[in-house]
């Protein structure tokens, strides 16, 4: 009868969103596995800017979604492709009615709507990511992306021939301008010489024009492409130039498989199980939280073959040095574009300045308006 009543509950809820347009799953674990899963009444909301399969920004937080299911067995519900604005709260306030009562929002631009959602129902915890909001019931959570970015940098510096790497850049946030800076800082470790070029699309998901600013760069000279946007357009551009590239969000090998090397890479399952279990002990409360690698939250995907003759041994050292804190990305010295010291010798910029960072360290080409 328990099975029957929970399986009536399934079916009434995906009726339901594929009404609204959302979109909802269920535990995929085994039937032993359910029954042995502690009873709740926690559902849970994702809400995406690009589509879950795109297999960058979207398709990471919808692994650590399924992630989830399998490890707590809860009902999760989510919605694609929703545009940075007014809609977000129609959104919210759909999942809402459907019963979830714990809401991830997964874009920087989801923040304010999900702020004023959040005021409006105390009771429904919200988890906001890469914004800096808090609530009683609102958390922020984001990863130090910074960290592998600087690795994959150190991978981009060996192996260019022409010392010019190309950057494909969504928009001129502090997210992407640290994460561009860290990948400076990584190339100029093991190749002093090189420049990274930057072009920006000003969309996190735009396949086509994302592969069109590879393509310029590559035509400017680049033999790198590195991205901070979502869609595989500039592994592609790379692969059919017979160039090299360095992915983001996912393992793109498979889109480009004699061009891509690595990608920083997100790992969001650990980190949800945590907040969901919390809210179901009864434990949950709002947080500000910024994980790094030591966490798992972020990562380097395994290097391929296309990446150059020592850059495992390479990354390996960096990364052990950044995980136990002798090797800080943003020491100085430190100047940016103009040559202007940003961070004199001995010092170390704070979470907060790297979190607003807003200049281009020497080496990067491009403007940020």
């Amino acid at each position: 009868m328990k099975k029957a009543l929970s399986l009536i509950l399934v079916l009434i809820l995906s009726l339901s969103l594929i009404v609204t347009g959302c979109s909802s799953s269920t535990s995929k674990g085994s039937q032993g596995d359910a029954e042995q899963a502690p009873e709740n009444d926690i559902k849970v909301g994702f809400v995406y800017v690009g589509p879950a399969g795109d297999m960058g920004w979207s398709w990471a937080h919808d692994q650590g979604r399924l992630y989830l299911e399998e490890k707590l067995g809860v009902v999760t519900m989510y919605k694609e492709s929703v545009p940075e604005g007014p809609d977000v709260e129609k959104v919210l306030n759909d999942m809402i009615d459907l019963g979830a009562n714990v809401i991830f929002t997964t874009s920087y631009g989801f923040m304010d709507y999900t702020e004023k959602v959040a005021k409006e129902n105390p009771d429904i915890k919200f988890l906001h990511c890469s914004g800096y909001k808090q609530l009683d019931n609102m958390s922020n959570y984001f990863g130090r992306m910074i960290e592998p970015r600087y690795l994959s940098g150190i991978v981009a510096g060996m192996k260019t021939e022409t010392d010019i790497i190309g950057y494909v850049a969504a928009f001129p946030l502090p997210e992407v301008i640290r994460g561009i800076n860290a990948f400076a800082l990584g190339v100029q470790s093991v190749n002093p010489d090189a420049v990274v070029k930057v072009k920006w699309v000003n969309s996190w998901y735009d396949p086509a024009r994302e592969k069109d600013a590879a393509i310029a760069l590559l035509d400017e000279g680049a033999d790198v492409i590195a991205q901070h946007a979502d869609t595989p357009g500039p592994q592609q551009a790379a692969e059919e130039r017979g160039k090299w590239s360095i992915g983001y969000n996912a393992d793109m090998s498979e889109m480009a498989p004699n061009a891509y090397m690595t990608a920083p890479v997100w790992n969001w399952g650990a980190y949800y199980v945590e907040q969901v279990q919390a809210v179901i002990d009864g434990t949950w409360e709002s947080s500000s939280v910024w994980l790094g690698m030591k966490d798992g939250v972020v990562d380097l995907a395994p290097l391929t073959k296309n990446a150059p003759e020592g850059a495992q041994e390479a990354v390996d050292k960096a990364k052990e040095e950044i995980i136990n804190g002798t090797l800080q990305i943003f020491a100085g010295p430190l100047k940016d574009q103009t040559g202007t010291v940003r961070v004199p010798e001995g010092t170390v910029m704070t979470d907060d300045e790297v979190w607003s960072m807003d200049w281009f360290v020497e080496g990067v080409e491009g403007e940020i308006n």
